[in-house]
């Protein structure tokens, strides 16, 4: 039989994080698929704020996630807005009343607390690891990257800031740290 301990170790901190973001959505109001959604805006760039990249993102039906959007945007937490350039297209954007319902329903306090409780102890934080995992699962699953911008090959740094070499497009600061459906990872050599 193969050794799955990364799969293991990740399989139970997912659970664990779900189990108490579960827990606190119960007590808000919402479910777990609500929290997913504000979470995702909160951390995509401008490529990523779709109804399609958040249905691919979160490998959920795009009608879940219509309804979802519909039941979020009653409440105040998020707002939809018309392309400039392409009417058909709407973007979404997570709205003040979302990012503290967000913060209300995230499990910041266990995870800092893990942390805290992680970093007493003899071992070293080693994040290439989890990068590696994820990259494995996505790649195993032939699933979209959804990367930081700032890790994708199309990003460059130029004299003058960041540019996407796909949408030939200026990038901010902001938006080299956002996840987006277009990341692309280099390929192996």
């Amino acid at each position: 039989m193969k050794n799955f301990v990364i799969y293991d170790f990740v399989e139970s901190m997912s659970a664990l994080i779900r189990s108490e973001e579960r827990r606190r959505c119960s007590a808000l109001g919402l479910q777990l698929v609500h929290l997913q959604v504000l979470h995702y805006l909160s951390r995509c760039n401008r490529y990523s704020d779709v109804p399609a990249a958040l249905s691919n993102y979160l490998g959920v039906t795009r009608g879940t996630i219509s309804q979802t959007l519909l039941l979020l945007e009653k409440k105040g937490f998020i707002q939809k807005i018309s392309d400039s350039k392409d009417k058909r297209v709407v973007h979404l954007k997570l709205l003040p009343a979302g990012e503290t319902i967000l913060q209300l329903a995230r499990p910041s306090d266990l995870l800092d607390l893990a942390q805290t409780i992680f970093e007493k102890g003899d071992a070293a934080v080693d994040n290439d690891v989890f990068l590696q995992a994820l990259t494995a699962l996505q790649k195993a699953n032939q699933s979209q990257t959804f990367g930081l911008c700032k890790t994708c090959k199309h990003f460059r740094v130029l004299s003058d800031g960041f540019k996407c070499n796909l949408t030939q497009e200026s990038l901010t600061q902001q938006d080299s740290e956002k996840i987006c459906q277009e990341h692309t990872i280099e390929p192996e050599r």
